[in-house]
């Protein structure tokens, strides 16, 4: 469990018989129109493919391997990690992974909001939510996982910075 519109698709998986992938891909869907409208259809055609890879790859990919057991606290910080540098990565590329990243773009585009910033405080309020929804260690772990993932967007992605051309 993380924050942002992954977070909220987690909560809803737990509460409904669809899958992560089925409600990750859905729940973004309202925020394309902000970022057509705000950030362009190059951005909007790249974070729709994004999502829907990200859709795909989480239902099926466990299909075709699986892990063995790994340390929870070794996941959650490494899995926040790869996640902050593979959100860095689309935001320079301009694109994102949908919903709140949209959001954050949008916010630090055109607001001066900081990103990371802005998507730890969402997090935050994600995951508080989820106390109520999963297991206590679950959301230690998920804490762990968002301090790592929003201190690399905190950190690296600031306005003036590297951004790869169209």
């Amino acid at each position: 469990m993380i924050g942002g519109t992954a977070g909220v698709a987690f909560l809803t998986q737990y509460a409904t018989g669809f899958s992560f992938g089925q409600i990750f891909f859905v729940i973004n869907i309202p925020f394309y129109i902000l970022a057509i409208w705000k950030l362009g259809k190059v951005f909007t055609l790249k974070t729709f493919i994004t999502v829907f890879l990200v859709s795909f790859c989480s239902d099926y990919v466990p299909r075709l391997f699986e892990f063995g057991e790994i340390n929870p606290v070794y996941g959650a910080a490494l899995g926040g990690f790869l996640i902050g540098t593979g959100l860095l990565m689309l935001f320079r590329h301009k694109a994102s992974l949908g919903g709140l990243n949209i959001v954050s773009i949008y916010l630090q585009k055109f607001h001066n909001v900081n990103a990371g910033r802005f998507q730890m405080c969402v997090d935050l309020i994600i995951i508080v939510g989820a106390i109520f929804v999963v297991d206590v260690m679950a959301i230690v772990y998920s804490v762990l996982a968002s301090i790592f993932l929003n201190l690399i967007l905190a950190v690296n992605h600031r306005p003036g910075r590297y951004l790869a051309l169209d």
